[in-house]
This record gives C-alpha cells, structure tokens and sequence, in this order.
C-alpha cells in the first residue's frame, strides 16, 4: 500500500495519481483510501491540518497525488444584496456553521435548521451537490486548521489563542 505522508501544498508539479475527497475526509490525518487510478494508499499526514484542492501528497517513494475536493451534498444559499450576504455570514457563524463564502453566495452542510434561518432571512437556498471548501476559521493558523467534528463544532477544544 502506497503511504502518503507528507503534504506539499499546492504545486503545478506533473503529479502521477489523484484523490477525490469529501471535506470531512480532507480533516483527517489517518485515513485508507483510494486513488483516482485504483490504487490503495494510507494517509498518514500532520494532525490538525486540513487538506485542500490542489495540495499534493508523497511519501518516500516520490510518487506525487493531487487532492481534489469531492462533490457533496451541500445548502447554497443565494443573494445578490451585499448586506444580507454578511447578516447571513453573521448569523451562520454565530451558530459555529461550518461555512463557506462566495461572491453572492454562502455554502454550508445540509441541516433543516439553518436551511429555514438563511430562507426566512431572504436568500434562495439551494440544496445541491457541489465541492465544499469552509472557511478555515479565525484560530487556525496558516493554512490550518482545526479538526472538523459534526457541523464545525469544537467540543473539547479552546477557542482561545494559545498564550
């Protein structure tokens, strides 16, 4: 079995194989899969980070692997006005909404709950099957992030920063 072990981040080297992962699988750091080609590998990566389109994997065979972001089932919540893209912003991340931000748009996991708030607050939502790419949050570092449990909440987990 390939080991994958160490993550390069996002590079235009010629890369040999591809792996397609949903979000909550690119948050593990210990993970069996398979490659686009067929190929198993192991993922036995740095804790705490979370893997992105377009970082590439090795491990001390060389061989290089591209991640990609797998479609899933996501809520796109759509809006043309400015100021209620960033009331929704205010609202879902209030909620710890594991949530991603585009230019008229706002993305996150599907949950009845939020799909109501975001609908009654005016946006057109969107069930749909799309990559999903959270933003990483205001504690994570550069390019880190802390691990995803459920919908971005951080049960044992300080949200402080460390002194």
């Amino acid at each position: 079995m390939l080991e994958l072990t160490r993550n390069l981040g996002p590079t235009d080297a010629a890369v040999a194989d591809r792996l397609q992962l949903d979000y909550a699988s690119r948050c593990r750091a210990r993970l069996k899969v398979r490659l686009e080609s067929g190929v198993e590998a192991g993922l036995f990566l740095e804790y705490g980070r979370v893997l992105n389109e377009g970082d590439v994997l090795t491990g001390d065979d060389g061989v290089l692997v591209r991640v990609e972001c797998k479609p899933e089932p996501v809520i796109t919540a759509r809006t043309e006005d400015r100021q209620l893209l960033a009331r929704g912003c205010y609202h879902l991340g209030n909620r710890h909404a594991s949530l991603q931000i585009g230019e008229t748009w706002l993305r996150f996991c599907p949950d009845p709950v939020l799909e109501y708030l975001v609908g009654q607050l005016g946006f057109e939502v969107v069930p749909e099957t799309a990559p999903f790419s959270p933003e990483p949050g205001a504690y994570a570092g550069h390019g880190q992030q802390t691990r995803h449990e459920g919908r971005g909440h951080h049960e044992g987990h300080s949200t402080r920063p460390a002194s």
